[in-house]
């Protein structure tokens, strides 16, 4: 379709700008709402039902609107890394553990920081920058040996069985239960719905509008790992380096959130209280950017834009995201006896 618009540009310069279009929206909404996984899931109390209506609204809209998008004929992702057969369940499933535990020590999954960057956080500031650099190791760097090796040990699973939008309804339908069950204001409702929506327009506007027989781009969603592996390496080697959807979306969500913190009087300077947590906010940064790439995406890449692909790696990838938080955080309270590590 791409041919249709007349830019005077190529699909890869549009997917930029298009990038740049989705982040400053799910920065500003990401920030309004405090959308977190991490604080859905292990939050403080008082916070964690409404988190949790926030997050499933997203959710409930990102899979009817995906699946409608496939049902169309709009985009199909067959091709995509979530449906790779057979499938590193290996890496997969290290990776997610690697990144809920991080997102615990981190206090703050990968999304949730970058927000939390330009509302005057510097703990989540570094904890990004660290991330990012972890993250450009294992896709590129000294580390990718131990990435290919565990890609390696594979699992061949073909995909769910039936049809896709079965699938497609009774997540959608567990989803819109915890929105039911949850103590969730209006306001954070539409905020979620609206996060939610920006999935399928991502991998229509990549997959779809965006498309160009002659000068392909890759099918991409909402996600952080990557995008910030490669916004770093365009940011330090952008000679021999080009910018795409990733770096976009990055650049938008940094730039949507400051625009919503400072609109909300919101923002102030933080830093580290202590040598303790800046040990901990480093290491889980380093934790999530490994295991942010192992698992093929983080919190919103394999959990709120990969499991409306209905591939079978981001269900794998997500569940062990979620079992790492929730184990981590088990073990920190036992351990202290309280909640050891609070949420941003």
């Amino acid at each position: 379709m791409f041919e249709t618009l007349g830019l005077e540009m190529g699909p890869r310069a549009a997917s930029v700008w298009f990038g740049l279009l989705i982040g400053l929206a799910f920065g500003a909404l990401a920030q309004l709402t405090r959308f977190c996984l991490r604080r859905a899931l292990i939050g403080p109390e008082a916070e964690r039902s409404a988190a949790r209506g926030t997050w499933a609204m997203a959710l409930v809209v990102a899979m009817i609107g995906t699946q409608g998008a496939v049902a169309l004929g709009l985009v199909s992702f067959e091709a995509h890394r979530f449906h790779v057969d057979p499938v590193p369940v290996l890496a997969l499933v290290i990776g997610g553990l690697l990144f809920g535990l991080g997102t615990v020590l981190a206090r703050g999954c990968l999304s949730r920081l970058t927000v939390l960057s330009t509302s005057g956080n510097l703990r989540a500031l570094v904890a990004v920058l660290v991330a990012a650099a972890f993250a450009q190791a294992t896709l590129q760097g000294a580390l990718a040996p131990v990435r290919m090796g565990l890609a390696s040990v594979t699992v061949p699973l073909s995909g769910l069985p039936g049809a896709g939008w079965i699938w497609g309804a009774v997540i959608a339908a567990l989803a819109l239960l915890v929105v039911l069950r949850s103590r969730v204001t209006p306001a954070l409702l539409a905020g979620g719905a609206l996060i939610g929506a920006l999935v399928p327009l991502g991998w229509v506007g990549t997959g779809y509008v965006l498309y160009d027989d002659f000068d392909a781009i890759p099918l991409e969603g909402m996600a952080f790992t990557g995008p910030w592996a490669e916004a770093l390496f365009w940011g330090v080697a952008a000679q021999v380096s080009t910018a795409g959807f990733g770096t976009g979306l990055i650049g938008g969500v940094l730039a949507g959130a400051l625009v919503a913190a400072l609109a909300s009087r919101s923002f102030r300077w933080e830093t580290f209280e202590s040598a303790g947590q800046m040990g901990r906010s480093l290491g889980g940064a380093a934790l999530m950017g490994v295991g942010g790439v192992l698992a093929g995406g983080c919190t919103v890449g394999a959990g709120l834009a990969g499991l409306p692909t209905l591939g079978v790696a981001a269900l794998i990838a997500f569940a062990s995201i979620v079992v790492g938080i929730f184990g981590t955080d088990a073990v920190l309270t036992r351990r202290a006896g309280r909640e050891m590590v609070p949420a941003e």
